[in-house]
């Protein structure tokens, strides 16, 4: 095993359950670890965008991003639920195209990032679907009762389709946020946009596709097309 892919094992151990931590906290510890990552994140921003004129456009974005994963957060093990659908999509999304990239190979998907190819965009769609329908219908939620959400006891084949829309929609959206950064991070010709997290990279490097697909994902849910 590659020492980079033992660190990104390691590092992942760590930070995983200090995540987990402040997202089911919430409040002033989610605000708090959100306002954390925005730091880090606009000073790797910064850095990478070589401070022209649409990096500030970026750090807008950025904040309004952060604020949407806030308030799709909410104060209520509903929201807590909704949330956490969003996160596992898009870390789902992000493990099937790096697995299945790795394993398959095969033909490039774009040129902007020579690394993405479309084995890997298949897996990305692949397991984030088997992730999210798992979430979705299992029992397995961190201490929540799924009980309360009667909508899973008579949900419809027109629902289960919606649903398979909206994990698609969604793992659309965080695999367009990661070829954006990869994108920046061609022109500035880095490998990773900082060195903050072994084995990872930059904090940008870990959430780009997620700070594209929660806000979308938060109004998705405000047009009240989601079904719990």
């Amino acid at each position: 095993m590659k020492q980079e892919t033992i660190k990104r094992i390691l590092s992942s151990i760590i930070l995983i359950p200090i995540a987990l931590f402040f997202m089911i906290k919430g409040s002033f510890y989610f605000a708090f670890f959100l306002i954390t990552i925005f730091l880090i994140a606009s000073q790797e921003w910064f850095k990478m965008s070589k401070k022209k004129m649409y990096s500030y456009l970026g750090i807008i974005f950025l904040f309004f991003s952060l604020y949407s994963a806030f308030l799709l957060r909410g104060d209520n093990d509903s929201d807590l639920v909704r949330f956490f659908f969003v996160i596992i999509i898009c870390v789902a999304t992000d493990i099937g195209g790096y697995v299945f990239g790795k394993i398959f190979r095969g033909p490039k998907l774009i040129k902007i990032s020579p690394n993405k190819t479309y084995a890997g965009m298949i897996g990305s769609y692949f397991l984030a679907i088997i992730f999210g329908y798992y979430y979705f219908f299992s029992d397995f939620i961190f201490l929540f009762d799924f009980s309360r959400f009667e909508i899973l006891d008579n949900i419809s084949f027109r629902d289960q389709q919606k649903l398979f829309i909206i994990i698609f929609l969604i793992s659309s959206v965080s695999q367009t946020g990661d070829l954006i950064i990869s994108y920046f991070k061609r022109v500035k010709k880095i490998k990773n946009t900082g060195k903050i997290l072994p084995g990872h990279g930059g904090f940008l490097d870990r959430v780009d596709g997620i700070i594209f697909a929660v806000p979308f994902a938060y109004l998705l849910f405000k047009s009240n097309l989601f079904i719990f």
